[in-house]
C-alpha cells in the first residue's frame, strides 16, 4: 500500500511534578526546605529517512507521545528530563498544521530535522520558594502538561523528471527501460496504483531520478481517476516527459491528449503549467498501419516547434529514440544544473 498523505497527532511529554521536602538530618536542626524541581517533558521531532519511501507506518498509529519528565525529590534533586522522540519520515515530507494549514517545514534533506512539538516545563520544587519572609514554604509547582496538536503530512516525490500522460500510453514500460525500477506492467488501465521512481544514466558520470506516475484523465485535478492522487509528486519535478499513445484503438486524437493533460496540470498547479516539457510520442512500432495517426503526430510536432519544445519519437517496447530521449533529458536538465553526479 502506498500512503503519500495522511494526519497524525503528537503530543509532547508532561513536565514532572516539583517536590515538597524538608531537610530531615541528626544534628541540622534548621535543615529547611529541600524539594527539587519536577524534570521537562520530551519533546517531538520528524526526521527524513532516505530509507523510507511511503508513510504507510503512520496509517497504523496515529497518536504519539514524548516521555514525560520525572518528578523533583528530597535532598534538592530534580527529576529527569523526558527522552525526545524521534518520527522517521520519508524525505520530500511537507508538514503543516492541520488546524491552520500553516507550513511547519519541509523536509528535503536527509536527516533533516523538525521540531514538530516541544515538551513541557516541570514544576518547582519547594526550595524554589524559599525566602528570607518564607524560610518554610509548602508549596511547588505541578508539572505543565504536554501540548499537542494535529499534524498534516503530505508525501511528494523527489524526482528529477516525472512521465505523465493518459493511462496504458507506456509510461512503467518507459521507466522499466530507462532505470533499473520494476514498476507493474500490464494492458489494462490504471496498472500503475503508485508512483514508481527510478534512476537513469545520462552517461558514464551522470544520473538523474525518474519517476512514473499514475494515469491522469480529465477531471483529474477534480479528482476524477487515480492520478489526482499522485499530481503533488509533479510539484517537485524539474522536468515532465509528456508521452502520448498513438494506439488507433484508444480512438482518442493525440493533440486533444496533449491539450487535455495539460489543463489538468494548470488545473492543479498554474506553476506546472510552466514546467519544462518534452513531447515523446510512444508505441512507434505500432504505426505501420496506422497513416491516418501520421498526420496526428506531424501537427503535434509543429506545436511542439511553436513552443520550443522537444518532440521525440520513440518505442519503450522495442528501444526506438530512447537514447535521443534520454539525451535531450540530460540537456534540459544540464542546462539548469540540476544533473547528478552518478555514484
Amino acid at each position: 500500500m502506498f500512503v503519500d498523505e495522511i494526519d497524525i497527532f503528537v503530543k509532547g511529554g508532561d513536565g514532572g511534578a516539583g517536590c515538597i521536602s524538608f531537610r530531615r538530618e541528626k544534628f541540622v536542626p534548621r535543615g529547611g526546605p529541600d524539594g527539587g524541581d519536577g524534570g521537562d517533558g520530551g519533546s517531538l521531532f520528524l526526521e527524513a529517512d532516505p530509507a523510507l519511501t511511503t508513510l504507510l507506518d503512520y496509517h497504523y498509529q496515529r497518536h504519539y507521545q514524548a516521555e514525560r519528565g520525572q518528578h523533583g525529590e528530597g535532598s534538592n534533586r530534580s527529576g529527569a528530563s523526558g527522552d525526545d522522540l524521534v518520527l522517521r519520515v520519508p524525505v520530500g515530507t511537507l508538514v503543516t498544521d492541520r488546524e491552520s494549514s500553516d507550513v511547519l517545514g519541509d523536509l528535503v534533506q536527509p536527516g533533516q530535522r523538525l521540531l514538530a512539538i516541544r515538551g513541557a516545563r516541570g514544576g518547582r520544587g519547594n526550595a524554589r520558594f524559599a525566602s528570607s519572609t518564607n524560610q518554610a514554604p509548602r508549596r511547588a509547582d505541578l508539572g505543565r502538561p504536554g501540548p499537542g496538536r494535529w499534524l498534516h503530512l503530505e508525501l511528494k516525490l523527489l524526482a528529477d523528471v516525472g512521465v505523465i500522460g493518459f493511462p496504458n500510453a507506456g509510461k512503467s514500460t518507459l521507466v522499466s527501460r530507462l532505470s533499473a525500477a520494476k514498476p507493474k506492467i500490464a494492458e489494462y488501465p490504471f496498472t500503475t496504483l503508485a508512483p514508481t521512481l527510478g534512476i537513469a544514466r545520462a552517461d558514464a558520470d551522470r544520473s538523474f531520478v525518474i519517476a512514473d506516475l499514475p494515469g491522469l484523465i480529465p477531471g483529474a485535478a477534480e479528482g476524477k481517476g487515480l492520478g489526482h492522487q499522485f499530481l503533488r509528486h509533479t510539484e517537485r519535478t524539474r522536468l515532465l516527459v509528456h508521452l502520448l499513445d498513438p494506439d488507433p484503438n484508444t480512438g482518442r486524437d493525440l493533440m486533444d491528449d496533449l491539450d487535455a493533460i495539460n489543463a489538468e496540470l494548470a488545473a492543479y498547479s498554474p506553476a506546472l503549467a510552466e514546467r519544462p516539457q518534452i513531447v515523446a510520442v510512444n508505441k512507434a512500432d505500432l504505426l505501420d498501419g496506422a497513416p491516418e495517426r501520421r498526420v496526428e503526430i506531424e501537427r503535434v510536432r509543429a506545436r511542439c516547434a511553436e513552443a520550443n519544445q522537444p518532440f521525440l519519437l520513440i518505442s519503450a517496447a522495442t528501444g526506438l529514440g530512447l537514447r535521443d530521449l534520454v539525451g535531450a533529458i540530460a540537456a534540459r536538465l544540464d542546462a539548469t544544473g540540476w544533473l547528478r553526479a552518478a555514484s
